[in-house]
């Protein structure tokens, strides 16, 4: 876990990347409520049966369900102290290159890409998350985020 105590921890670390983070497990019920909640049935999401004849002979997680995964992976790999707000401001950029297979294991690793000053004591960063399948050469989700932090005066 890395731990920025300010804007100038910040800057130093741009161009660092940390992870990877700890595989996180892909199971269908997981898949499942992600549907639920999206009311996105799709059957290559959801119909193991259907999904079984498909050119992935299995269901598939839906890519916006990994990358819903980036908060937890971003959490477990950095920290801010000092913070008093910090919100996702937006993604610049989306790629999913490759399925997730549901019982698949994913994990994720990001590299702080720039650091730009706000108003009232802010910054907003870029930084690039890539979240891995195992056994896979190819990422499942590569997605460039912008996200503000607000330090405490």
């Amino acid at each position: 876990m890395t731990v920025y105590h300010g804007v100038e921890d910040l800057v130093a670390a741009v161009g660092t990347e940390l992870g990877p983070s700890a595989w996180l497990a892909m199971e269908q019920a997981r898949i499942d409520l992600f549907a639920d909640a999206t009311e996105d049935h799709q059957w290559i999401h959801v119909d193991t049966m259907r999904a079984a004849e498909s050119p992935y002979g299995e269901t598939i997680a839906h890519g916006f369900l990994t990358l819903a995964l980036i908060p937890h992976f971003m959490s477990s790999l950095r920290r801010f102290d000092g913070v008093r707000m910090g919100i996702n401001y937006g993604l610049d950029k989306v790629r999913f290159p490759t399925a997730v297979p549901s019982g698949s294991r994913v994990r994720g690793r990001m590299r702080l890409d720039q650091v730009d000053p706000l108003p009232d004591d802010g910054v907003q960063l870029t930084t690039t998350i890539t979240v891995e399948v195992e056994g896979q050469d190819k990422p499942a989700c590569v997605a460039t985020l912008l996200s503000r932090y607000y330090f405490n005066r």
